[in-house]
């Protein structure tokens, strides 16, 4: 499926038209919120609204907003984002922005989820990654399309019995899912050529950093109510380089599970 999925990224590219008015602008480093959704012409107020060409003008604007990896515009052209969200918000499924999905999670918009598995896939795209948050499984989904290997951990048991029922569905065949504590890892599948974070703690657990292979990588946001998108790589066994990038914002990092 990988494969596939990289050798059609290319044709993807080649159907996307120019950049929308929505384009994200940074400023000093931050990124500024895309102007408001433009729908289709004459399209429904509901599953309309979650056509492949929907799609494809959000994988535009993805692009547009400074995302141009391949793959990775390949993944999200790929999958569905309305199977992911509860049927009442499919209309919104296609819009830049983060919807709830219960119990104080939410989807995190594409453009993030784009930005964060492309500069995993920078100068090489790692094999086996690790994701901590499952959430509705969306992310997850898009992974599966780009690494080989994807295990995933979610620690609220409703969203894994969830996530997991609908990646299964998906016959997503090189995903592993875990119900339990995040911050913990996945130690017994260890070590990993990326992780990548889907939640916000005040500093990141080096536990995650310890599974990390030799020149692996990790990508978590960091921090309270200021939070930038961190991004680190392990040097040596005892040494990891730290860099800073925009700004962002994230549903906290919790500890243990919730039932």
């Amino acid at each position: 499926m990988v494969e596939r999925v990289k050798k059609n990224a290319d044709a993807w590219l080649d159907k996307l038209k120019p950049a929308n008015s929505n384009t994200r602008i940074s400023v000093g480093g931050r990124p500024v919120p895309p102007g408001p959704q433009q729908v289709l012409p004459g399209a429904p107020n509901n599953l309309g609204l979650t056509s492949d060409r929907l799609r494809m003008r959000m994988v535009e604007r993805v692009r547009a907003q400074g995302v141009d990896h391949a793959a990775v515009l390949g993944a999200l052209a790929s999958v569905a984002r309305h199977r992911f969200v509860d049927q009442a918000l499919a209309s919104r499924a296609y819009e830049d922005g983060a919807l709830p999905i219960g119990h104080g999670q939410t989807i995190s918009q594409p453009w993030v989820v784009a930005r964060m598995l492309a500069a995993l896939c920078e100068p090489e795209i790692p094999r086996k990654v690790l994701e901590i948050g499952t959430g509705c499984g969306y992310q997850a989904a898009v992974m599966s399309h780009v690494f080989a290997q994807v295990f995933t951990i979610e620690r609220v048991r409703p969203l894994y019995d969830m996530a997991k029922a609908r990646l299964q569905d998906m016959a997503l065949r090189n995903v592993q899912c875990l119900f339990g504590d995040g911050m913990l890892g996945w130690g017994a599948k260890a070590p990993f050529d990326a992780i990548v974070v889907a939640a916000a703690g005040l500093s990141i657990p080096q536990t995650l950093l310890d599974q990390l292979a030799i020149g692996g990588k990790l990508i978590a946001p960091e921090g309270d109510t200021n939070q930038r998108l961190i991004m680190v790589t392990r040097q040596s066994s005892r040494e990891w380089m730290r860099v800073e990038l925009e700004a962002v914002r994230f549903v906290p990092l919790r500890p243990g599970v919730q039932t």
